[in-house]
C-alpha cells in the first residue's frame, strides 16, 4: 500500500466518524490540499523568523514539526469548528486580520 493510500485511508476513516456522509474522491482531495496548504503555510511563516532570530525559528521549527507530528490530520479537527456561528467567524477574522498585520509590519520594519 503506497502513502498515498494510507493517507486516503486515514481521512476516509475519520470522515466516517465524524459524519455519516460517504468520503469522495473531491473530499479527501480537498482535505488533503487543506492539510498541505496549511502545513507549507507555517513553514513559510517559521522560515521567515530567520530575519528575526535564528534561534527563535529552531526552537519555534522543532515545536512546529513535534506539533505537526502528533496532531495529524488536522482538518477533520478543525472541521468541528466550522460553522456559521458569529462569534466563531468574528475570532477567526480578528486573528487573520491580526496575522496580516503582525506579517506586514515586519515585512516593513525588516526589509
Amino acid at each position: 500500500m503506497g502513502f498515498y493510500d494510507k493517507i486516503v485511508e486515514s481521512f476516509t476513516e475519520i470522515r466516517e466518524k465524524l459524519s455519516t456522509d460517504p468520503a469522495t474522491n473531491e473530499s479527501v482531495s480537498s482535505a488533503l490540499a487543506a492539510e498541505l496548504t496549511l502545513i507549507s503555510t507555517l513553514l513559510i511563516a517559521t522560515i521567515l523568523l530567520r530575519h528575526i532570530s535564528i534561534i527563535l525559528t529552531i526552537i519555534i521549527a522543532l515545536g512546529l514539526t513535534l506539533f505537526l507530528i502528533t496532531n495529524m490530520p488536522l482538518i477533520p479537527k478543525l472541521k468541528k469548528e466550522q460553522s456559521d456561528s458569529l462569534d466563531k467567524m468574528l475570532f477567526y477574522i480578528i486573528v487573520t486580520l491580526g496575522i496580516l498585520i503582525t506579517v506586514i509590519y515586519w515585512g516593513t520594519t525588516n526589509v
